[in-house]
């Protein structure tokens, strides 16, 4: 019966949420809802998972074989998103062209991934998965396509916050059979704690998602004026933003916990006004958290950096897993196809060494490099550097989101070292996506010197200001 009481209770917990955070004076269109769907699911397990989860059919690969075929189930469900977003894509014609001409290097390099299919050893999983990451793309479009952007990101973090990170703690508290795992840990079985994700990586990785966009919405209210700040927007983020921290604390997923540390460094930072002047500062400020990083990781051999963390110098068998599978590379160049490392021969190897069947190289350039070679680096390479020039310059038009697509790419890449998160429907590589993506002049604010206050803001143009008589499309 309490079990029961505490469902309810956080069922309307997740309605009055939604409910504190809505605002009137801002539109977004009912087609937002079809990345937050897609997220939604990217954050927490399959439908087939779920399914499984409530006693429909065992729908969940437990075979290296059934992980090949992948299911049919959840293939339909990301395709029938997809479609939906061309649809929305379709009808913003006039805003995806110039979009896509502004992002050569994106395209360079889905391009390449495309023809990388070509030389893979399971040529038909390659393209099925390749289709998926380009339905990541088509979400990120559908955010960057909205009338009034920075409102659309902002209702897609709370969104995707608001269901996924209360449910997690209901389940981790009242439902531990889907909330909880058990694994041997040094002999030893270990609780493990997952809420709505598969494992608890992946719930670390949708906490600080969740988390960083929390305390960026936060500081974006708490920087308007007085007598038009909103409380309900304001409690609404604060106990999102509890929960996240909350979630942390117990998951004990160091990696996340550390990127959610150094994001939110980076916007309490960038939202000083003599910083965002100054563009030198902003570019030491990413060198110099991305250099004790990359230390701290891979150069730190007494482990005293990570062992702040509570992690040890091989970073929990990473480096052993990171030795196994360079003995397993196929051509240096060109690798063994995107997405093509982890299938056949190659994944029943590892299957048979490590009892936990490891899909991932635990290192996301690692993972470009097994998949796609010396030439996927470089091209990945281009692809980083004009996605951080994008942003940068995305300091003169509005600084308000630049500086969340700013903390989101130093995390992403800080992220990558320990865990490999370039990947279809991965949702860090969704955040990256969305960080760098260019928007062209014609579809940007104009550049305008950055003003002191909100009402500065608006009457400069600097911020798409508020139109009063908008309907709420929540």
């Amino acid at each position: 019966m309490f079990v029961q009481i505490a469902t309810f209770a956080f069922f309307a917990g997740i309605l009055g949420l939604f409910a504190l955070n809505r605002d009137r004076t801002v539109t977004t269109s009912k087609a937002l809802w079809i990345p937050v769907v897609w997220l939604w699911i990217a954050g927490s397990r399959p439908v087939s998972m779920w399914l499984a989860d409530f006693g429909f059919g065992n729908l969940v690969p437990t075979t290296s074989d059934a992980y090949v075929d992948g299911s049919p189930l959840d293939r339909g469900v990301y395709l029938g998103l997809m479609i939906l977003g061309l649809i929305v894509l379709v009808s913003r014609g006039w805003k995806v062209g110039p979009l896509l001409r502004a992002n050569g290097p994106l395209l360079l390099f889905f391009f390449y991934c495309a023809v990388s299919i070509s030389w893979s050893d399971y040529p038909q999983v390659a393209f099925k998965r390749w289709i998926k990451i380009i339905g990541d793309v088509v979400m990120v479009l559908i955010v960057v396509t909205e009338t009034d952007v920075p409102a659309a990101v902002k209702r897609v973090f709370s969104r995707v916050g608001f269901l996924l990170i209360p449910s997690s703690i209901l389940l981790i508290k009242f439902y531990g059979n889907l909330g909880r795992e058990y694994r041997p840990d040094f002999g030893n079985w270990a609780q493990s704690y997952i809420g709505v994700a598969t494992i608890k990586n992946l719930l670390g990785m949708i906490t600080l998602i969740c988390g960083v966009g929390a305390l960026w919405c936060l500081l974006e209210e708490l920087r308007r004026p007085k007598e038009t700040r909103r409380t309900g927007p304001l409690i609404a983020q604060c106990v999102l933003l509890a929960m996240v921290v909350w979630l942390l604390a117990v998951v004990n997923s160091a990696t996340s916990m550390s990127c959610f540390i150094i994001a939110s460094v980076i916007i309490v930072i960038t939202s000083m006004r003599w910083v965002v002047r100054m563009p030198v500062f902003i570019h030491l400020l990413v060198i110099g958290v991305l250099s004790v990083s990359s230390f701290a990781v891979f150069f730190d051999t007494s482990g005293g950096l990570v062992g702040t963390v509570g992690r040890e110098s091989t970073l929990t068998g990473r480096t052993d897993i990171w030795r196994l599978v360079l003995g397993m590379t196929g051509n240096p160049l060109v690798g063994t196809g995107f997405e093509s490392f982890w299938l056949g021969i190659r994944l029943q190897k590892m299957w048979s060494i490590y009892w936990w069947h490891p899909n991932e190289a635990h290192n996301g350039y690692l993972e470009v490099y097994l998949t796609l070679g010396w030439i996927g680096i470089a091209l990945f390479a281009v692809f980083l550097l004009a996605g951080y020039r994008n942003i940068i310059a995305g300091f003169r038009r509005d600084p308000d989101i630049a500086r969340l697509k700013l903390a989101f790419f130093v995390i992403v890449l800080i992220y990558n070292f320990t865990e490999s998160a370039i990947r279809e429907t991965n949702p860090i590589w969704i955040m990256l996506l969305l960080a760098i993506v260019a928007v062209p002049e014609v579809l940007a604010p104009a550049e305008v010197p950055y003003p002191k206050n909100f009402a500065d803001r608006e009457l400069s143009g600097a911020h798409p200001a508020p139109v009063a008589l908008r309907r709420e499309n929540i």
